[in-house]
């Protein structure tokens, strides 16, 4: 009887951890900006892009349009990335080409949740582009957890190169 109660607690709290909900995207979105939210943006996974984004990710973004809200120089991103089996729901803010600030939202693996802590968040502040797995530096890792930190460092360059596409779009296509 006492073994049976221990495995059905086990079962319901090992469950419980493989789907916390941290922060809504509607609240990180409506934290990044002060005052009125921007419209969403969308930005597509197309041609060369296409293949940036593979070549950032390792494979293929699951959809072909992404959606982003910017204001001046600060967009925000919602994305997601497969840790070991399940995807790491991401907001990441980039400004003026610099990630501000990278959260987990939504984390539904069972193991690696350490990505949400700002010991761990903290070593992207301030990141750009670069040649060190697409950052301009080397994050540390956790001790179990490597595909979800291995998830949060392409998530943070995909915001970062994505950003910069929209800076390219705006010097193609000039606002009327």
């Amino acid at each position: 009887m006492q073994w049976s109660l221990l495995l059905a607690t086990v079962l319901i709290c090992n469950t419980s951890l493989a789907a916390d909900a941290y922060q809504t995207p509607e609240d990180f979105i409506a934290q990044a900006f002060v005052g009125e939210i921007p419209d969403p943006g969308i930005i597509w996974l197309t041609g060369k892009r296409k293949e940036a984004v593979k070549n950032i990710l390792g494979h293929r973004y699951p959809f072909l349009r992404v959606r982003y809200w910017r204001q001046n120089q600060r967009s925000v991103w919602i994305l997601q990335e497969i840790g070991k089996e399940k995807p790491i729901t991401t907001g990441i803010i980039i400004n003026h080409g610099r990630l501000e600030r990278i959260k987990v939202l939504i984390y539904r693996e069972s193991r690696g949740w350490e990505v949400q802590y700002p010991f761990f968040t903290d070593q992207f502040k301030n990141a750009r582009p670069g040649e060190i797995e697409h950052l301009d530096r080397h994050i540390d890792g956790i001790s179990g957890a490597t595909l979800s930190v291995r998830a949060m460092k392409k998530l943070a360059a995909l915001a970062l190169f994505l950003d910069a596409e929209l800076k390219e779009l705006e010097h193609v296509s000039p606002s009327p």
